[in-house]
């Protein structure tokens, strides 16, 4: 599940699938990229393919796919080392920037790129 904060607790599914999905998608991307040091924002299938982007193509298609893989290997570690056991969220620090990636329970992913670090 996905939660953002003032909303209610809902899939990446029911956003794709509903008859308002793309309305849904932009209004969260909208209040994601609202917040300060928000730099881009994805949305990713189960698959690895990119649903919604706020990055530049040549930026969606790298950053996408790395992290989709990233994200792979992460849910298989957490499963080897319990099977009962599953990944909630990824975040990844460096010096300027944070990745944030939120699995969704039917395989989505939200990923928001950001600098903790930015005045604005």
């Amino acid at each position: 599940f996905f939660f953002f904060p003032g909303t209610q607790r809902s899939t990446m599914a029911d956003a794709a699938t509903s008859s308002n999905d793309s309305n849904e998608l932009d209004e969260i991307m909208g209040r994601l990229q609202s917040h300060k040091g928000v730099e881009g924002i994805l949305i990713l299938n189960k698959e690895g393919q990119t649903i919604q982007s706020t990055l530049s193509e040549e930026q969606t298609l790298t950053h996408g796919g790395r992290i989709g893989k990233l994200a792979s290997g992460a849910t298989s570690l957490i499963e080897s080392l319990d099977e009962t056991d599953e990944l909630t969220f990824l975040r990844i620090k460096s010096k300027h920037r944070e990745i944030l990636v939120s699995p969704d329970k039917s395989g989505y992913l939200l990923v928001v790129i950001q600098n903790p670090n930015t005045s604005e």
